[in-house]
């Protein structure tokens, strides 16, 4: 199960191994912030509460925009963070402004 928070929209979608968490919340709905979905505006940065072993590693871009302190705090970008496996994942869309 996927739980997804965005501004003022909460949704449950299935995990697709191999899409994003920008790409799932916005077919379920969410009304996750973005801009640009190359990893380079941010706007889709959330915080993943629950799941984080079921995503795929670290982008590069997500090193270059976020940072190591932010990925250790378990941020992410939407457009990046792409499903490894099968799970319960929780994510909230965190943007900085």
């Amino acid at each position: 199960m996927l739980k997804l928070k965005g501004r003022t929209v909460e949704s449950e979608a299935a995990p697709r191994v191999g899409a994003t968490l920008l790409e799932l919340a916005l077919g379920a709905g969410v009304d996750w912030q973005f801009n640009c979905s190359r990893g380079t505006c941010a706007r889709c940065r959330c915080l993943i509460t629950a799941g984080g072993e079921h995503l795929e590693e670290s982008t590069d871009a997500e090193w270059d925009r976020l940072g190591p302190e932010e990925l250790d705090a378990g941020y992410r970008l939407g457009c990046q963070a792409r499903i490894a496996t099968a799970g319960t994942i929780s994510a909230i869309n965190r943007t900085y402004f």
